[in-house]
């Protein structure tokens, strides 16, 4: 990792233990939401420390009552410049908030109206541990560690220097499949994803940011232990499912799910993450990794539905294109 990205990291962790920090609050939109809630699954099922993520407005509007000065705020914006998130970064620091900022641009506002940085990598060649995924998991194996003490959490940052290897490796795996998917997919109108524990929050970023925003593919992300109370009326022969098969303690909701799905649909595809290359990463570290890879195995899915519909993912009928 880059000196300037350890030194932003242990900022960060020096502030906390500064602090009586009694709670936690995940700030962003989109994708950005989706990828900081995978922090809010490991911090609720590691720890004692009540956590909460919220969509940037909403977090703004909604004022709850537990921020405060004993709370760790952290927002993300790829860019840095959402509007919704920097007011909300405003917002927390006026209540006496931590506030932390996690984007690839440190100049960007949401970075200057932050306490703290955390500034990633993009598409410039670097590997993979300065990267979006790489400083995002480094800060929050360092954040369970301080909260928790437990030394696996430093196993997990030691073996986070095979990540860029790790996502090339489960990446070839997938590639001919994703490229098989969006042959197969090409003309659904309608695809629906499942997935359950820290899984759900990659089946609703590919579903909101992939298949809506960028393919114009109607969806939504099902949870699957909500399957089964109401969603799975809409299941038929021709519905297309994308069922992400998870590595954790809510597998068993989701071969549940797949067992019923597969009975009654003639077009499910499976993601077993369970199947993944861990290749020097410690038993009881294998969830943490699996959720760091799902992400960029699952983007392959939406580059071969864009290869074959001819649609390109930097396509936008209203983004960034008008007033909203």
């Amino acid at each position: 990792m880059k000196k300037e990205h350890v030194e932003q990291i242990e900022n960060v962790i020096s502030a906390v233990k500064g602090k009586d920090i009694k709670n936690i609050f995940f700030v962003a939109c989109g994708g950005s939401m989706a990828a900081l809630s995978l922090g809010d699954y490991f911090i609720t099922k590691d720890t004692d420390m009540p956590s909460f993520v919220y969509t940037s407005n909403e977090f703004i509007h909604r004022a709850p009552k537990a921020l405060g000065e004993n709370s760790l705020v952290i927002l993300r914006s790829h860019s840095g410049t959402t509007p919704e998130t920097v007011g909300a970064a405003t917002y927390a620091r006026e209540q006496g908030a931590l506030t932390v900022a996690i984007s690839m641009e440190v100049e960007s506002p949401l970075c200057q109206e932050s306490d703290y940085t955390i500034h990633y990598n993009y598409k410039d060649g670097s590997d993979a541990i300065d990267g979006e995924i790489g400083m995002y998991y480094t800060l929050l194996f360092k954040l369970l560690h301080q909260f928790t003490g437990e030394e696996k959490y430093l196993r997990g940052v030691e073996q986070l220097s095979k990540l860029g290897q790790l996502i090339e490796s489960n990446q070839a795996k997938h590639k001919d499949v994703a490229d098989a998917f969006g042959k197969k997919y090409k003309r659904d109108k309608v695809i629906y994803t499942m997935a359950s524990g820290a899984y759900i929050h990659h089946a609703y970023s590919f579903t909101s940011c992939l298949l809506m925003e960028m393919l114009w593919i109607h969806s939504n992300a099902i949870h699957a232990g909500e399957y089964f109370h109401g969603p799975f009326e809409v299941t038929d022969d021709d519905v297309p499912f994308l069922v992400v098969v998870g590595e954790g303690p809510s597998t068993p909701l989701d071969q549940r799910a797949l067992d019923f799905v597969t009975k009654y649909s003639d077009k499910v595809e499976v993601v077993n993450v369970k199947e993944f290359d861990y290749s020097g990463v410690d038993e009881d570290l294998k969830e943490y990794f699996g959720s760091a890879l799902a992400g960029p195995v699952l983007r392959l899915y939406a580059d071969g539905l864009a290869e074959h519909t001819g649609h390109p993912l930097s396509v936008r009928r209203y983004m960034w294109k008008m007033d909203y």
